[in-house]
């Protein structure tokens, strides 16, 4: 996880208690991934996620889609995403956010994102000027 700011638990606890999504993905008796996402109006203070609030009246963010290393490549993400976009589209949301490193670059999340169609949005440096991040966008079809 080392593409995700740092989490304990109580900080995890208190994004659970924000979040819109919060799904985990289990594979026998081991988490293999997780997906973290959030709506507009929620009290959470990422530099990101104020990025996305104040250009966007309605959104879902997602705030981390983490698979480990065990378990890439067997659509773990995919199907998460899936459920991701159910939910929009059950609350006729058609506009989700993401960003991933760019500097240093995050190869993975870039190709996983630009599969699904997101496309950049803005840029900005965050973690005190030590990355630089790339906000993403997807506009689902309307149905």
């Amino acid at each position: 996880m080392r593409f995700t700011s740092p989490l304990d638990a109580a900080q995890l606890a208190a994004l659970h208690a924000e979040a819109a999504l919060h799904r985990v993905a289990v594979v026998g008796d081991q988490i293999a991934a997780f997906l973290l996402a959030l709506r507009e109006g929620a009290k959470y203070e990422s530099e990101n996620y104020r990025w996305f609030a104040a250009r966007y009246p309605r959104f879902l963010y997602v705030d981390r889609v983490v698979v480990s290393a065990a378990h890439r490549g067997e659509r773990i993400g995919v199907q998460l995403y899936e459920s991701l976009f159910e939910l929009a589209r059950a609350t006729n949301l058609r506009t989700i956010v993401c960003e991933y490193d760019v500097d240093p670059p995050n190869p993975t999340s870039q190709r996983f994102h630009e599969r699904f169609g997101f496309r950049e949005v803005g840029t900005q440096r965050v973690a005190g000027g030590k990355k630089r991040v790339s906000l993403r966008l997807l506009e689902l079809p309307i149905a």
